[in-house]
C-alpha cells in the first residue's frame, strides 16, 4: 500500500508533466499559459513538500508571479487569446524532436554517471537570514550573480512581452 508522501508526490508529478505536455500541445495561446502555470506550481509544490520554503517562495514569485503574469498580460494586450496558433511545420517538428532526444540522452549519461553517495558534512541550519547574506554577497560563496541573472531573465521578460504587446502596422 503506498503511502500518504508517494501518493502526494505522483499527485505533484503528474500535475507537472501533464501541465507542461499541454502547455506544448495546446493550439490556444492562452490555455498554453495557464496549462504553464499549473506546471510551474506543481514545481512550487515539490518545493514545498521537501521543505524547501525559500525555494518555492522564489518559484511562486519569479516564475508564476513575474513570467506568466507578463506573458499572460502580453496575450490579452495583443487580443490574440482566442485565435488558435499556427501547427508547426515538419522541419521544426523534427529539430524539437531531435532535441528532446538529445536533452532526454544528457539527463540520463548524467544520472547515470554520478554515484549520488550521501555526503558526511554535517547538516548546517538554513533560514530566511543566512539565505539573504549569502544571496547578496559578493564574496566567495555568494549569489550576488545569480541574483542578478535571474534580474535579467525578469528584464528579458518584460522586453518580450512588450514586443509581442506592440502591434505591427499590418496588424492593425
Amino acid at each position: 500500500m503506498m503511502s500518504l508522501h508517494t501518493i502526494l508526490f505522483y499527485l505533484m508529478a503528474a500535475l507537472i508533466l501533464g501541465g507542461g505536455i499541454m502547455a506544448v500541445i495546446s493550439r490556444k495561446i492562452f490555455r498554453a499559459a495557464v496549462y504553464l502555470l499549473f506546471s510551474l506550481i506543481g514545481i512550487a509544490g515539490l518545493y514545498f513538500w521537501m521543505e524547501y520554503e525559500f525555494l518555492a517562495a522564489v518559484q511562486i514569485i519569479v516564475y508564476v508571479g513575474g513570467i506568466v503574469v507578463l506573458i499572460i498580460f502580453s496575450i490579452f494586450l495583443t487580443q490574440t487569446s482566442s485565435l488558435d496558433m499556427p501547427k508547426p511545420n515538419l522541419n521544426r517538428r523534427l529539430f524539437a524532436g531531435l532535441a528532446m532526444l538529445s536533452g532526454l540522452l544528457l539527463t540520463i549519461t548524467l544520472i547515470l554517471q554520478h554515484s549520488f553517495i550521501p555526503s558526511l558534512d554535517p547538516v548546517q541550519e538554513v533560514n530566511v537570514s543566512s539565505i539573504g547574506l549569502k544571496l547578496l554577497s559578493v564574496h566567495e560563496g555568494g549569489y550576488a550573480l545569480p541574483f542578478e541573472v535571474v534580474s535579467v531573465l525578469l528584464l528579458a521578460a518584460m522586453i518580450g512581452c512588450i514586443a509581442i504587446a506592440i502591434k505591427s502596422p499590418a496588424q492593425k
